[in-house]
């Protein structure tokens, strides 16, 4: 019997086309916002912002700060208190997401989302990941609202560091491999939970066709149909499996190991995808799915997703293995969603297991 779920299908208003910023200033007006604060990242935001709209109304751009913390979103939602702010623009990449929406959640102000990069669901889903001041992963929130509007421009992800749009592949390759090992387990499953891995399929089998097609787009800079198709799977297809799933489509064991990866100062340096890709690869040892890893090694190779710890660059101590280890099997990790019972020395075993595997 599935526990009752909420369905977060997509946000208000979705749309991807060449120059789909321009259109900001209609929907500003449509919604009757005239004061809005502008979060944005770092180097994405001196990249994008000759194609930032000019607004004719009230704007203050803020940095946000280089990551997404309970502290952080305290102080925007204040700034909008005390500046009678009635919107958010978000210009960036996953995090900056992540921020104005946790920001906006608090402020009770509508949002809206300019992404920059295609290497994460961030701008489509209505949650945040929260980390705390050292960089370490705590929790991940889900509001009651969706984000009222997404606008991508696919001219402006294709001139978005191609290693970014590859970690996004990693991050999204895992939908499949963890709503599979969760939803396997159902004995009846409800439609929503079918939207949910169908989508979930979807986003596996067009990253394994269409990833090296696209990666080809943003090296020549010239859009091809498979570069479409990568970025709307990595935003939107990855949105909707969560989203339509609910905790079945979420995170399962990889996403569990990336978010004790964090517990290693060495690990912040890897990109969130590259270590979800990793994340796949042990989840699969655990599930004793060898024929699936030697399946899926040529396209890791292909990409350059890590497939051990030598390529996230990683040298781990007894007392690191022990370390992510029990941070993996903390109470809260969803890695506990899998049929296999988890202990922190089987993850250290299938960590060992998979460098061996991987490295011969």
């Amino acid at each position: 019997m599935t526990k009752q779920l909420i369905v977060r299908g997509a946000p208000q208003e979705y749309e991807l086309k060449t120059k789909a910023w321009e259109s900001l200033p209609s929907h500003l007006e449509r919604r009757k916002i005239k004061n809005v604060l502008i979060i944005h990242g770092k180097d994405s935001w001196e990249a994008v912002k000759p194609h930032f709209p000019k607004l004719a109304i009230s704007q203050n751009f803020h940095y946000y700060g280089g990551q997404c913390t309970d502290k952080a979103a305290e102080y925007f939602a204040s700034l909008c208190i005390n500046e009678k702010f009635d919107g958010i623009i978000a210009v960036g990449g996953g995090k900056v997401a992540d921020l104005a929406k946790f920001t906006a959640y608090k402020a009770h102000l509508p949002i809206i989302i300019l992404p920059t990069l295609a290497a994460t669901c961030a701008a489509y889903t209505p949650l945040s990941v929260i980390y705390d001041e050292t960089d370490v992963m705590i929790r991940y929130d889900i509001f009651p609202k969706a984000t009222d509007l997404v606008l991508i421009d696919p001219e402006i992800l294709l001139h978005s560091p191609k290693e970014l749009m590859v970690a996004g592949i990693g991050d999204t390759l895992a939908k499949w491999y963890e709503a599979s090992a969760i939803i396997s387990q159902l004995d009846i499953l409800p439609i929503e939970v079918q939207v949910a891995e169908f989508t979930a399929k979807k986003c596996r089998d067009i990253l394994l066709q269409e990833s090296t097609s696209a990666l080809e787009a943003m090296e020549n800079k010239k859009i091809n149909q498979s570069f479409i198709d990568v970025v709307e799977t990595n935003i939107l297809l990855a949105g909707m499996v969560g989203g339509f799933g609910d905790e079945y489509g979420r995170t399962a064991g990889a996403h569990s190991i990336h978010d004790a990866m964090t517990v290693l100062p060495d690990s912040h340096k890897q990109l969130h995808g590259n270590k979800v890709a990793y994340g796949i690869l042990v989840q699969l040892m655990i599930e004793k799915k060898l024929p699936e890893i030697e399946a899926l090694l040529p396209f890791y190779h292909q990409l350059h997703l890590p497939t051990n710890l030598k390529d996230l660059q990683l040298q781990l101590t007894e007392s690191d293995y022990q370390a992510v280890a029990e941070r993996a099997c903390a109470p809260e990790e969803t890695i506990h969603l899998m049929k296999e019972p988890i202990t922190p020395a089987l993850i250290i075993e299938k960590m060992k297991e998979l460098e061996k595997f991987t490295t011969n």
